[in-house]
C-alpha cells in the first residue's frame, strides 16, 4: 500500500515579526514529519523574492519544499531565472499554478494557463522538478462549465504534471465524485484534498466568497450562530474538518494538504485527533 502524502501551506510573512513567527510555526509543523512544506507566491509575483527566502529557509532546515510558482503576468525569462536559483538550492519540488492578476494589471503576460507554465517547466528542466497542480473539486470559479473545468485540468495533466492539491473543500462527496471523473477521463495522478482549519469564520467567509469554495449551509449557520464566541467556533470547526480528513483518508484519498495559514494550533490539534 503506497504511504499517504501529509503536506503544509505556509505564506511569505511581510514583517519581521511575522517571519519569527513562521519560524516558530515551523518548528511545531516540522515534529509532524510533513512530506513538504509548500510556499505561496503573490499575484502576479509580487512576493517572489519572499517566497524564496521562505522557501531557501525551510530547505536550509533539512525539510523538503514546493515553492509555489504562478505564471500570469510572467515573462518565460522571469520563470526561467526562479526555477534556476530553485534547481542550484537543490529544491526539486513546485507547485505550478496559473494565478491571479496584480491589481492594476490588464496584461496575462507571456503564459495564459498553467498548462502552458508546466509545459514551459518540462520544455526548459526535464524531470528535474517534481511538479504538482491545482484541482478543483467544485470546480473553478471562473470556469464555464463542470466539463470545461476538467479538460482544463486533464491539460495540466498531460502538460507533466505529477499530480495535484485540491481547493479546500468542506464536502467530502465533491471530492469523491470529481476523482471519479478524473479516472474516467484516463487522469491517473494523485489528487490530495486541500484542507481549510477553521479558526475565524469571517476570514473562511472572505476566503470562500474569493475562491468559489462552498461552505455547507449547515455549518455556515452554525458558524454565524456562534458570533463572537472564537471558542465554540474552534471547537465546532475542529469537529466538522476533523470528520473531513477522516472520512477522506478511509475513502481512499492519497493524503491531506493543509493550508495552516502561518499557525500551528489548528492543524496539530486536527493531526492529533485523526492519529496520525
Amino acid at each position: 500500500m503506497t504511504a499517504k502524502l501529509f503536506s503544509f501551506e505556509l505564506f511569505p510573512p511581510q514583517t519581521p515579526e511575522g517571519i519569527e513567527r513562521l519560524r516558530a510555526t515551523r518548528r511545531q509543523l516540522a515534529q509532524l514529519e510533513p512530506a513538504y512544506f509548500s510556499v505561496t507566491y503573490g499575484a502576479g509575483g509580487t512576493t517572489r523574492e519572499r517566497t524564496l527566502g521562505v522557501a531557501l529557509e525551510v530547505q536550509a532546515e533539512g525539510q523538503q519544499v514546493a515553492p509555489h510558482l504562478s505564471c500570469v503576468a510572467s515573462t518565460r525569462t522571469s520563470i526561467r531565472e526562479i526555477l534556476e536559483q530553485y534547481r542550484k538550492a537543490g529544491i526539486r519540488r513546485l507547485v505550478a499554478l496559473r494565478g491571479d492578476l496584480p491589481s492594476g494589471v490588464a496584461e496575462a503576460g507571456e503564459f495564459r494557463y498553467a498548462s502552458e507554465l508546466v509545459s514551459f517547466v518540462r520544455a526548459e528542466f526535464g524531470d528535474c522538478f517534481h511538479i504538482e497542480v491545482a484541482a478543483y473539486p467544485e470546480y473553478h470559479p471562473q470556469a464555464r462549465s463542470a466539463q470545461e473545468d476538467l479538460r482544463a485540468f486533464k491539460r495540466k495533466v498531460e502538460a507533466g504534471a505529477n499530480g495535484a492539491i485540491t481547493q479546500y473543500f468542506f464536502n467530502a462527496d465533491a471530492y469523491f465524485a470529481f476523482v471519479e471523473e478524473c479516472e474516467a477521463m484516463g487522469i491517473d495522478v494523485p489528487i490530495i484534498p486541500g484542507i481549510m482549519p477553521i479558526s475565524r469564520f469571517s476570514q473562511l467567509a472572505r476566503f470562500s466568497d474569493a475562491c468559489g469554495a462552498e461552505i455547507p449551509r449547515w455549518i455556515r449557520r452554525k458558524l454565524e450562530g456562534f458570533g463572537d464566541d472564537a471558542a465554540s467556533i474552534r471547537s465546532f470547526g475542529l469537529d466538522v474538518v476533523t470528520a473531513l480528513c477522516d472520512r477522506l483518508l478511509r475513502g481512499g484519498a492519497p493524503g491531506l494538504h493543509f493550508y495552516t495559514l502561518n499557525q500551528a494550533g489548528p492543524t496539530t490539534t486536527v493531526w492529533q485527533r485523526l492519529g496520525l
